[in-house]
C-alpha cells in the first residue's frame, strides 16, 4: 500500500471518482476502469498516478480503488481539564502534522510549512486557531486545498470554534525550513 516510505501499490478504478489533479489543483472525476497506482496514503487522503499525471482522492472515495476506508485519527485531547490557549495550541500543532503534502510524504509541520499557529480565548470554552503557512513554490495549484484540510481539521477539535489559515510568501520557503526527520526522509543528509 502507498504510504511514507514510496510503496505502491496498482489498482483498477471500481467507479468514477472524484479527485484533484496535482499539484494544479483542478477538480476532476477519474473514469471506472482507469489504472490508478497508489504513491501514498497519509492525512486521509490517497495520491494515484493515473494516465500520467498525479491525482488526491479523498479517503472517503477509498472504496473506488476497492480499499475499505480508513478512519480519521481522533483529535488529540487538549488537556485532562480546563482548556486553556496554549493547550489548544499544542492540540492545534499536533493536528497540523495530519496535513501532508500530496506529492512528499511528509506532512506541513515538518517540511517546515507552518510558521506560525497561536490560539486566543474567545469566549467560555471557545477558541480562534491562526495559521501563517507557505508553500514549497508560490504557484502551487494545491494550496488553497492544503489550508482549507489544515482549517477544516482545526475546526475537529474540542474548543476551536473558528480558525483562519492564511497563505504567506515571506520568507519565502527552502529545504533548510524542513525538520531534520523531514530532511532524513528525503536523503537530504
Amino acid at each position: 500500500m502507498g504510504d511514507a516510505y514510496g510503496e505502491t501499490d496498482s489498482r483498477t478504478l471500481q467507479r468514477d471518482c472524484a479527485a484533484i489533479s496535482v499539484p494544479w489543483g483542478q477538480r476532476e472525476t477519474l473514469e471506472a476502469g482507469s489504472y490508478a497506482l497508489i504513491t501514498q496514503r497519509l492525512g486521509g487522503s490517497i495520491t494515484v498516478m493515473c494516465g500520467g499525471n498525479l491525482y488526491r482522492i479523498d479517503e472517503r472515495n477509498a472504496d473506488a480503488l476497492g480499499l475499505e476506508p480508513q478512519l480519521p485519527a481522533t483529535p488529540p485531547p487538549t488537556d485532562t481539564g480546563e482548556r486553556t490557549a496554549d493547550s489548544v495550541e499544542q492540540a492545534a500543532w499536533t493536528q497540523l502534522g495530519s496535513c501532508y503534502d500530496p506529492e512528499i510524504p511528509i506532512d506541513i509541520v515538518n517540511l517546515g510549512l507552518v510558521y506560525g499557529c497561536t490560539a486566543e480565548s474567545i469566549g467560555p470554552d471557545s477558541f480562534r486557531v491562526v495559521v501563517n503557512m507557505t508553500l514549497t513554490a508560490p504557484g502551487c495549484g494545491m494550496g488553497t486545498l492544503i489550508a482549507d484540510e489544515a482549517r477544516d481539521k482545526l475546526l475537529t477539535l474540542p474548543g476551536v470554534t473558528e480558525a483562519e489559515v492564511n497563505l504567506v510568501w515571506d520568507p519565502p520557503w527552502s529545504r533548510e525550513m524542513m525538520s531534520d526527520a523531514a530532511r532524513l526522509e528525503m536523503g537530504m543528509f
